[in-house]
């Protein structure tokens, strides 16, 4: 008697990695300013994610929401799958302010190792090498008071890029960076994506959103669109990302509303 093979096991669907970057019913007000309004995000890892918007249209106060850095009216914020705030999980998080985060009295060295040291960093050779993707190797013993603004800049990235965290957040990372070091800048940001980060690029300059895996146009505190540069260009039936920003903005107004609209889309675009 010969017995039947017992039947294999159904093939198991692949399961997708948990969101890096998630955000359910996020509210936050500043008494009747609604800074951001119930905004709801589940970011997988591994992209950049470009966060599109005029200046005060929500885009710091949802990465301070994001990091921990502030507290939610309502509704919750996770990275990397945990509540924050959270003191621990900041070991893994790297946040490049809007303004420079550094002591001006300290050197570029002192700064960028005091930051480092912060997470457990030390690896002197690792350090250097986060110098020189900013240009600044040669300016180690200057006193941060002494540099440019763009150099100010370039210094700040430096220090939150150099504990090598999971998720990145960038607030206007390129503002004041040559054009040339801002080609170098994106070309480096691509590599942390292919190695697995997750970074969150808040900008209001539109010919920066096509170096984005995938954009999300805020303003006043909501979503307007979510997508792939292509695919928002597509759904806005247009070839130019500032009328697709000002098309979803337009549809999301109320009459009162759209008359600013287009002075809110030139300001994007500067």
């Amino acid at each position: 008697m010969t017995l039947a093979p017992a039947p294999s096991a159904p093939p198991t669907a692949p399961t997708s990695p948990p969101p890096a970057v998630e955000a359910v019913a996020l509210r936050k007000d500043f008494g009747p300013i609604h800074a951001i309004d119930g905004i709801d995000m589940a970011l997988p890892p591994g992209r950049i994610y470009g966060l599109l918007g005029p200046n005060g249209s929500g885009k710091t106060t949802l990465i301070r929401l994001l990091t921990g850095l502030a507290s939610a009216t309502s509704g919750n914020a996770k990275v990397l799958s945990v509540a924050m705030p959270s003191r621990v999980n900041l070991a893994h998080i790297g946040y490049m302010t809007q303004s420079d985060g550094i002591y001006p009295e300290l050197s570029v060295w002192e700064n960028l190792s005091f930051f480092a040291a912060l997470y457990g960093q030390t690896d002197k050779a690792d350090l250097h090498r986060s110098l020189e993707l900013v240009e600044l190797d040669s300016r180690a013993g200057t006193p941060a008071m002494q540099l440019s603004g763009g150099m100010r800049r370039r210094l700040s990235l430096a220090c939150a890029l150099a504990h090598h965290p999971a998720v990145i957040f960038l607030d206007e990372p390129t503002v004041g960076v040559d054009p040339a070091l801002r080609v170098q800048f994106w070309d480096h940001f691509h590599r942390l994506a292919a190695d697995g980060a997750t970074l969150l690029v808040s900008s209001h300059v539109m010919d920066e959103a096509d170096r984005c895996d995938e954009l999300l146009f805020i303003r006043d505190g909501h979503v307007l669109a979510q997508g792939t540069p292509a695919e928002l260009r597509k759904r806005a039936d247009t070839d130019n990302l500032e009328a697709a920003f000002l098309s979803f903005a337009t549809q999301s107004a109320t009459p009162s509303a759209a008359g600013s609209l287009a002075a809110s889309s030139k300001e994007v675009a500067r």
